[in-house]
């Protein structure tokens, strides 16, 4: 039974195979025909194809001796990149007969793929490549060789590194081991070491012919990995645009060999997720939104707009939620995404402001951004917000708490009312974008990440910020709580803690115990020194992305918050005694 519901099953005659293809979609759309690997058959596609079948025809095919497609006799020698090529051949000619098609290839089907991408007999064939989490065996002895023999200290350990991760590829050339293996005790244990090393959602996948995939597919490595990493290929150029996602956790294939892939590729698009090697099974959303990015730009015969900055190839495409992005960290944040290639959602309780950073988003590069108002002290109102994001713009991938308020004012002079706003904005509004959207990211259980705004204030006691300070150590503390929880869903959460950042945070604080006439004296005060001081929240914003790619638990910054850190860890009594000095407001 196929798990490609809905699917349209044909079978393709190609030498002495026949292979069982499956069709989704609109058969007058572009063709996007994806490619399974190791062990698995093409139903690792059917997350991902049914996404895609709303925009393309899409077609996925067992490779030969997998799934329901024949097998090879004998098998050694049938498994050669020249009679894979050939099945590639028959069927986008059964297929897409009058266009070429656009190719997707995961582990062992992106091995095939630069195959069929960069041989002769293929170009025409080919409109574009997606390659997830499989190398060019030519690049790949380029690759070697070159480290083999100009070797350097850095050379060696990638060397080292990659030999580390290629253990299986050993094991997968001793005669008759595999198979019993297979056909044992691995191949009833898979589904448990998918779920738990890389988190794969248990369900129907791997479909029951597992075993035999996997005893038929060694001869994949038997017939191909020494050949070619003995003589690659010289003239292994891409001749169809590629887009390479590389998840940053592979367990198998480092990053790193795919340092010199220009050279072979003139025109590559670069793409990371922080994920483990099935991202098919475990970013389905975001694989398909980056294959369907790729596509329709190569459709439309234009250049894909890249996005700029350091984080480009980690934040295109994903969907950014910013509150309080009307001004200060949460605009500068909102539009560093942006240029990162990020949708962008900016929220915040003034309408006209929010729209003015979404609109600026869209100039920074965002593809998309909308602006939303809501109050997110108010539960209803996050409830409203949370709801249409998800049903209009979809699960937010990366979540930033910023919305907050300034209380200062010894305790005794701060009221009940002052503590309830500030604690409602402060910590409950958190409390509302961590459950709302949190939720959903760990209901769709394709990671994501959640950062959340606090302050230097958290870890520094203050004889003038004691509303303030105990709300952003209630983030902070709520921050490392949720990371341990959300830590096995892949779902990373950061607290950022800023220290003097020049915003206008510092113009609309309360300060309490003071008439009308000293707080707006106050306020004047404060912001001028803040502005003295001029740290831009920009510098913010830079943090909160790195943070974000790094998978950071805390973050001070500027260096005053970076020295309280240290002190609060290591010397708290030097902060105490510095909290009693009365501030100069």
């Amino acid at each position: 039974m196929t798990l490609l519901t809905g699917a349209r099953e044909r079978r393709v005659r190609t030498g002495e195979v026949e292979l069982c293809v499956a069709e989704l979609g609109d058969p007058g759309r572009p063709t996007v025909v994806l490619v399974h690997g190791y062990p698995d058959s093409k139903e690792v596609w059917s997350e991902v194809a049914a996404r895609l079948a709303e925009r393309f025809h899409v077609v996925t095919y067992d490779v030969r001796g997998h799934g329901r497609s024949t097998a090879p006799r004998p098998l050694r020698g049938g498994f050669t990149l020249e009679k894979l090529t050939d099945d590639f051949l028959a069927v986008a000619d059964a297929v897409s007969p009058d266009r070429p098609v656009h190719l997707v290839g995961h582990d062992w089907g992106s091995v095939q793929g630069w195959e069929f991408t960069t041989v002769k007999r293929t170009e025409g064939r080919v409109a574009s490549f997606t390659s997830v989490s499989g190398p060019s065996l030519d690049h790949f002895g380029h690759w070697l060789d070159r480290r083999v023999k100009r070797p350097t200290p850095r050379r060696i350990g990638q060397l080292l590194g990659q030999g580390a991760r290629s253990w299986y590829v050993y094991l997968l050339h001793a005669p008759v081991l595999p198979e019993l293996a297979w056909r044992g005790p691995l191949g009833a244990g898979w589904p448990r070491v998918l779920e738990r090393v890389e988190k794969v959602p248990r369900g129907d996948y791997p479909t029951s012919s597992l075993a035999s995939d996997a005893a038929h597919g060694a001869w994949l490595y038997r017939d191909n990995v020494r050949p070619r990493l003995r003589d690659p290929r010289a003239d292994a150029y891409a001749h169809a645009p590629v887009q390479l996602v590389t998840p940053l956790g592979d367990r198998f294939l480092s990053e790193r060999i795919h340092d010199d892939l220009e050279q072979w590729v003139p025109q590559l698009t670069r793409r990371t997720v922080q994920a483990g090697h099935w991202i098919p099974r475990t970013r389905p959303d975001q694989l398909a939104a980056w294959i369907t990015e790729f596509v329709t730009s190569v459709e439309d015969d234009r250049p894909r707009v890249a996005a700029s900055g350091r984080h480009a190839e980690r934040f295109g495409g994903q969907l950014v939620l910013v509150t309080g992005a009307g001004s200060g960290i949460g605009r500068a944040t909102a539009l560093a995404f942006a240029e990162a290639g990020a949708r962008v959602v900016a929220v915040d309780r003034d309408a006209e402001a929010a729209a003015r950073t979404a609109e600026s988003s869209l100039r920074a590069g965002a593809p998309a951004a909308w602006a939303e108002t809501a109050d997110v002290s108010d539960e209803q109102a996050m409830e409203r917000l949370a709801a249409k994001v998800g049903a209009e713009y979809g699960v937010v991938d990366v979540l930033v708490n910023n919305a907050g308020i300034g209380l200062s004012g010894s305790f005794f002079d701060t009221t009940p009312e002052d503590w309830k706003k500030v604690l409602d904005i402060n910590l409950w509004g958190v409390i509302h974008g961590c459950r709302l959207f949190g939720g959903r990211m760990a209901e769709r259980r394709q990671g994501g990440h959640i950062v959340n705004v606090a302050s230097a204030a958290a870890y520094q006691p203050s004889r003038a910020l004691p509303a303030y300070s105990t709300s952003k150590a209630a983030v902070l503390m709520l921050s490392e709580c949720l990371r341990a929880e959300l830590a096995g869903q892949g779902i990373g959460v950061t607290a950022v803690c800023p220290g003097f950042v020049n915003t206008a945070i510092t113009s609309t604080a309360h300060f309490a115990g003071v008439d009308a006439d000293e707080e707006k004296r106050l306020q004047r005060r404060t912001a001028r020194i803040y502005g003295l001081r001029n740290y831009p929240p920009e510098k913010v914003a830079a943090a909160i992305l790195r943070a974000v790619a790094r998978n950071e638990a805390v973050v001070p910054v500027t260096p005053e918050a970076r020295g309280a850190r240290v002190l609060s860890r290591f010397a708290p009594g030097i902060l105490r005694r510095i909290a009693r000095v009365k501030p100069p407001v």
